[in-house]
């Protein structure tokens, strides 16, 4: 805005007065001969210019009435950024001498009486809280741990025995069978192992797919079979 108003003073007409498209001209090349020289052009100076730019694009259109609407808007912004500046200008002459003002402290008396009234359940939730919050410190509770600790553990070697018990009506039995009587995740997981374990040693074969797998017994004989740790 500095630099446009300082294009307008050199045509020594108002702004109302200057050609807009004259001083875009030589705003523009402002710009340009600032960038040649390497000078540090800030973003401020090329916001204007792709401003003034876009302008002067439109106005070169065959229906240019949004350039007319953009060269008033801009005349209004300066008009308002000059008037802005000549205020600032006269309440500067009126403040020099008047760089920063004191006053001698004055002592305040602070009431430390607490007179905010609670109602009742206000008060009970505040208590259950700070309540809370002691509680959170203390070590869980030897219950907490109950589940843990005394879950049972499935061994595979169990597991094994229990697959070749299933074969003793048949031979051949469906693959989801061996899991219907599971009372628990990890037995579940352990008759899987057993069931990995047996046809890596060849006593029993899987053959189907998806719902419908079926397991055949080979040999029943399960102390060879070796179990991964």
């Amino acid at each position: 805005m500095d630099l446009l108003l300082q294009l307008i003073a050199k045509k020594k007409v108002s702004i109302n007065d200057v050609p807009i498209m004259e001083i875009i001209e030589q705003y523009l090349e402002y710009v340009r001969q600032m960038q040649e020289d390497n000078l540090d052009v800030s973003s401020e100076f090329l916001e204007m210019a792709a401003r003034l730019l876009y302008i002067k694009t439109v106005s070169l259109l065959p229906v240019h009435e949004e350039a007319e609407k953009l060269v008033e808007e801009l005349r209004g912004e300066l008009t308002e950024y000059q008037d802005c500046k000549m205020v600032a200008g006269k309440l500067q002459n009126q403040a020099k001498g008047f760089d920063f003002y004191t006053r001698v402290p004055e002592e305040i008396e602070v009431d430390m009486t607490y007179t905010r009234t609670h109602e009742p359940f206000e008060i009970f939730k505040a208590y259950m809280a700070a309540v809370g919050k002691g509680k959170r410190r203390l070590p869980p509770p030897i219950e907490a741990f109950r589940g843990i600790v005394a879950h049972k553990i499935v061994s595979v070697a169990s597991r094994i025995s229990f697959v070749i018990d299933k074969f003793k009506n048949r031979k051949t039995r469906k693959f989801n069978s061996f899991f219907e009587e599971a009372e628990s995740r990890s037995e579940m997981v352990a008759t899987f192992l057993a069931l990995l374990a047996m046809a890596k040693a060849k006593k029993i074969h899987i053959e189907g797919q998806g719902d419908n797998v079926d397991v055949t017994l080979i040999d029943d004989r399960g102390e060879d079979i070796e179990i991964d740790e």
